[in-house]
């Protein structure tokens, strides 16, 4: 497989095949992300993703097919009908195939567009949220309104595709740390995504939000003020059938619960802890990471 740079990709495709069809990301502005800085944003030609299938023909038990790197949404709709119609004929077998996008890729298709994508395979697709702030948003630089957002994500839902959602808890600081979370509540009620996975923010160097700490016009909650964004964010959403989970390695504190059923049981256990405020109940320092 040809791969150009580290490669990312969400927890939930661990054993995902990896197929990089892009370098990069086509937005590549976000004031906390520095994932990647250090590449140039391209597309790759498809001669060289059918060299990868045709590789990836005599693995054993390819299931599923992740594309990389962070926005495959990006490439142009007949480009892309390609790929996935390569994909579908290297690996007969496979049951679904998973991207990143962003707002702005999705906002470039239609519905109708949409769902050609699903039925050629494409059946989840991860949509970086990070805020419901609208003034967040805009200092993120997200490129996209709330409005903008909401719209995003619905449209992927419309075309009967999985919509799972990232946000990012202390984002908002100390400063804005509670309408972050009660905004964010109010986003993810709106888009009523399949998934929500609520990360922890790390400050990366070279990013503009680390910057901002450096200097001290950044203050970061600290790790009860994460947690309790946590809390606000689950008790002040809705959803229809939504798996939430905060067990990335930046979490300090994991929980997985299926909501609205488990809603009552997981604000129960997170109440607990923000009562007792004793961080030995918390992931230690030295096992989070990006």
């Amino acid at each position: 497989m040809d791969y150009e740079g580290f490669i990312i990709r969400p927890p939930s495709e661990a054993y995902s095949l990896l197929l990089q069809v892009t370098v990069g990301c086509s937005h590549n502005k976000c004031a906390f992300c520095g994932t990647y800085r250090q590449k140039k944003f391209k597309i790759k030609p498809l001669e060289r993703i059918e060299k990868d299938l045709r590789e990836a023909s005599f693995y054993d038990d390819v299931g599923r097919v992740f594309l990389c790197d962070g926005d495959a949404l990006i490439i142009p709709q007949p480009r892309l009908e390609e790929i996935l119609r390569l994909i579908n004929k290297n690996l007969p077998g496979i049951e679904r195939v998973g991207t990143y996008a962003n707002a702005k890729s999705i906002l470039r298709k239609s519905v109708d567009e949409l769902k050609i994508l699903r039925e050629l395979g494409l059946k989840i697709v991860y949509l970086g949220v990070e805020t419901g702030n609208a003034e967040l948003l805009q200092k993120i630089h997200k490129g996209v309104s709330y409005e903008q957002m909401v719209e995003a994500g619905r449209r992927v839902k419309e075309a009967g595709i999985a919509l799972s959602v990232t946000v990012l808890l202390g984002l908002g600081g100390i400063d804005k740390s509670i309408e972050h979370a009660v905004d964010t509540a109010r986003i993810l009620t709106e888009m009523d995504p399949d998934f929500v996975g609520a990360l922890t923010l790390m400050l990366i160097p070279e990013t503009e939000m680390y910057d901002e700490y450096i200097a001290g016009r950044f203050v970061m909650p600290d790790k009860f003020g994460f947690i309790r964004e946590l809390y606000l964010m689950i008790a002040h959403s809705t959803f229809t059938h939504c798996l939430f989970t905060s067990n990335h390695a930046s979490n300090y504190l994991p929980i997985r619960a299926y909501l609205p059923r488990e809603k009552e049981r997981i604000l129960k256990t997170i109440g607990s802890v923000l009562n007792q405020k004793d961080s030995r109940l918390l992931r230690p320092e030295h096992l989070r990471g990006l």
